[in-house]
């Protein structure tokens, strides 16, 4: 590696960490069931330069609000999870695209609806656990666009995967 790339990778990393484990503090400061999902958010929110969180995250916020409102209508409602899921999946690609949000949204949309329908051995109501996977990414994508505004870091200072 060069010097200015060495620097870049250092610097990118540290900020990497330090969001990602700001995040899992903040969850567990709000006592979330499942912590992991906000530095899960974090990570692949920070990889992207100030502009570019903010798009991401608008995605990642609608679609998950969308999957989140879906699997808690749908997941009290039906025995047959497998066909609900089916059929919430399809129907989370039709209200993504009234909403006008794009496919990432649609596929956050997707794996919050999954979460929320087909994670076995959970006691809580399913609306309990629509809002706190809707709240775990949520603390992630906040703590990224903290970050991202308070440590920016622009696309030529982000470094690529084999280091230039």
């Amino acid at each position: 590696m060069v010097g200015g790339t060495k620097s870049r990778v250092l610097v990118h990393s540290a900020r990497t960490a330090v969001a990602a484990v700001a995040s899992l503090l903040v969850a567990r400061v709000f006592r979330l069931p499942e912590v992991y999902w906000a530095p899960i958010t974090t990570l692949v929110i920070t990889q992207s330069s100030l502009g570019a969180a903010f798009a991401v995250s608008w995605r990642r916020f609608v679609g998950t609000a969308i999957g989140a409102i879906v699997g808690a209508i749908v997941a009290p409602r039906v025995e047959l999870r497998t066909l609900a899921f089916g059929l919430s999946v399809f129907v989370l690609g039709l209200l993504c695209a009234a909403a006008r949000v794009d496919r990432s949204a649609y596929r956050f949309a997707g794996v919050t609806v999954a979460i929320v329908l087909l994670v076995p051995g959970r006691e809580a109501p399913a609306w309990q656990i629509a809002f706190h996977r809707f709240a775990e990414v949520s603390v992630g994508i906040g703590v990224a666009l903290i970050l991202a505004w308070l440590w920016p870091e622009s696309e030529e200072e982000a470094p690529t995967v084999d280091g230039r």
